[in-house]
């Protein structure tokens, strides 16, 4: 559900860039591997935003669940620094189109979707 003026939506970084995706944000912590910054198309990388190293390795690791991480990465976001970041994405995205770039294989179950529900689309 998107509220009126927030236009954001979710891609992997290796997909070609579309010419809908308006504002394109890296938001994974490192750089994705064998993509060159040129083919990248990227506009904004706000590191400040993506999971912590720790959690990231806790998310990966055997115990780590969905819903967990959720909650953590949550919790991250509540840090001063990440919630001025993500006011600044959503001042951004209330502006136009802005496109969330993950390297995730599924980026319905890591921390895009929590960044997108956050922006409120």
């Amino acid at each position: 559900m998107n509220r009126p003026g927030t236009h954001v939506r979710v891609r992997r970084v290796y997909d070609p860039p579309d010419a809908a995706d308006g504002t394109r944000v890296l938001v994974d912590r490192l750089w994705p591997r064998g993509l060159a910054k040129a083919d990248a198309h990227v506009d904004q990388w706000p590191k400040e935003l993506t999971p912590s190293t720790e959690l990231r390795r806790w998310y990966h690791g055997p115990e780590g669940t969905y819903d967990e991480f959720r909650r953590r990465y949550e919790a991250e976001l509540a840090v001063p620094e990440a919630a001025e970041a993500l006011d600044r994405l959503r001042r951004l995205a209330a502006e136009g189109p802005v496109t969330l770039l993950t390297a995730a294989k599924d980026p319905a179950h890591s921390h895009t979707e929590v960044l997108r529900r956050h922006l409120g689309a």
